[in-house]
């Protein structure tokens, strides 16, 4: 078996998608994990996993169909998929490197504020911190 021109190429887009697919299934079962043992009490982070890895899934589908057809219309499409994620990671991480320590200082601080007891409770007990005091941060 040769690995020049597309079907190099074409086997190694469907390795990675199909990757892609495995991790996509992974992200799902953390979640769903999440969920049953109460490891994650935030509802609004186990959709956001869950949104991840269906979304993953299904570029990860394009991606491998296109490969598999050798369709070029679904490859492109695939192609600006990718791009664009690339610049969201891009842009999200220069804005995280930006920020100064000021900044992350009043986000957590706000983030505190608006976090119910119970996890509050359970930040404290994980840290063992703050138990003693009466008020937090």
């Amino acid at each position: 078996m040769s690995c020049g021109g597309f079907t190099c190429s074409k086997n190694s887009l469907i390795a990675l998608n199909i990757m892609y697919i495995v991790v996509g299934f992974v992200l799902i079962s953390v979640a769903a994990y999440g969920q049953t043992s109460n490891l994650v009490a935030s509802i609004s982070i186990i959709g956001g996993i869950v949104a991840c890895g269906i979304f993953l899934l299904l570029v990860a589908m394009l991606g491998l169909l296109g490969a598999v057809r050798h369709n070029q219309v679904l490859l492109f499409f695939y192609m600006v998929l990718l791009f664009l994620i690339f610049l969201i990671q891009f842009s999200i991480a220069c804005a995280c490197l930006a920020m100064s320590e000021e900044q992350q200082k009043r986000i957590t601080k706000a983030g505190w504020r608006n976090a119910n007891d119970k996890l509050k409770t359970r930040v404290q007990e994980y840290f063992e911190c703050c138990r003693d005091r009466k008020s937090v941060v």
